[in-house]
């Protein structure tokens, strides 16, 4: 069971309003519901508030929060867009009905129902100001209380603002886009450490930071999209390399096209040219490279060789060792 409770609220009685957190919240609900092939995900719950006739108040929030870490999951997965406050007492995101950041609901008590959860493990996603006191030790710099299987990943640090830009959170816009595909491995599996690369990468030193806590002994699989190759081609990566350093010579006969060659060169053989097909997979993913040519194809018509990058390696020692 992988559960999710997804909150977004822009209405505050009290506070500023905010603008683009229930359209953020939309969104990391339809992500996370189904796979990439459409299968089920995440079995969420939203909860938003746009307007007066619909708040989230501490009460109903904090209740939505003690449930979702009750439940015996694999996965159960807080986000939260809104606003955020810290204090000398930690951090607190904030309802509908506050009057001020500090009548929140801590970010202390949300982490001491997080770390007694039976869930598996434990996600907090949080798109609020000052979010990155999430798990920090109140009073105490630079450490942080992480039960195991728990991960947290916030917009920005305990002393940033979450920025909007056009109607939208920047952080959960890269969220987004990490989860539809952008931080799928070669597998096509998204997971907690991908997501905070990808949004790392794309804001600058000058941004928000992003902030990444985690307590596992491996990642867990948020969502899964298609690979960008098949796994089975994938996996003959270590017949093709059969140890470290190893490369794979070429020739003629490998390139499926008759132009550009030689009188005297070799026909394309179709064995040599399916291998060959597989090859140039591995090189547009980064995994091969030629070996003094500039592209797979002089190295094919001038009979030279190819190897693996650092990251074809990683997936030949995967590949070799049933990882995969």
């Amino acid at each position: 069971m992988r559960i999710a409770l997804i909150v977004g609220i822009d209405f505050y009685e009290h506070l500023k309003p905010l603008t683009g957190c229930v359209a953020d919240a939309y969104s990391v609900q339809s992500v996370l519901s189904r796979h990439g092939d459409g299968t089920v995900n995440f079995d969420t719950t939203l909860l938003t508030s746009v307007g007066p006739e619909q708040k989230v108040d501490r009460r109903q929030l904090k209740e939505h929060v003690r449930k979702l870490f009750n439940a015996k999951a694999e996965i159960a997965l807080f986000y939260f867009a809104g606003h955020g406050q810290v204090e000398a007492t930690g951090g607190y995101v904030v309802a509908s009905d506050a009057t001020q950041g500090d009548e929140g609901l801590s970010l202390s008590e949300i982490m001491t129902l997080a770390n007694a959860s039976p869930a598996q493990n434990k996600i907090i996603v949080l798109d609020s100001c000052y979010s990155g006191a999430a798990g920090a030790i109140p009073g105490v710099s630079n450490l942080a209380s992480l039960s195991e299987g728990m991960t947290i990943l916030t917009a920005s640090t305990a002393d940033q603002p979450a920025i909007e830009e056009d109607g939208r959170g920047v952080f959960t816009t890269l969220l987004v886009d990490a989860l539809f595909g952008g931080a799928a491995n070669l597998t096509g599996d998204i997971t907690p450490g991908s997501v905070y690369a990808h949004v790392d990468q794309s804001l600058g030193g000058w941004e928000q930071r992003p902030v990444f806590k985690t307590n596992v002994q491996e990642f867990v699989s948020l969502r899964k999209v298609a690979p960008p190759i098949d796994l089975s081609d994938l996996q003959r990566i270590s017949e093709f390399f059969p140890f470290p350093g190893a490369e794979f010579g070429l020739d003629p006969s490998f390139e499926p096209e008759m132009k550009g060659r030689d009188p005297g060169m070799p026909n394309p053989d179709p064995e040599n040219t399916w291998r060959f097909a597989i090859l140039q997979r591995y090189n547009r993913l980064n995994l091969v490279v030629p070996v003094n040519a500039p592209h797979m194809w002089h190295a094919a018509m001038e009979s030279k060789s190819c190897k693996l990058t650092v990251l074809g390696e990683h997936y030949r020692r995967l590949v070799a060792k049933g990882r995969l």
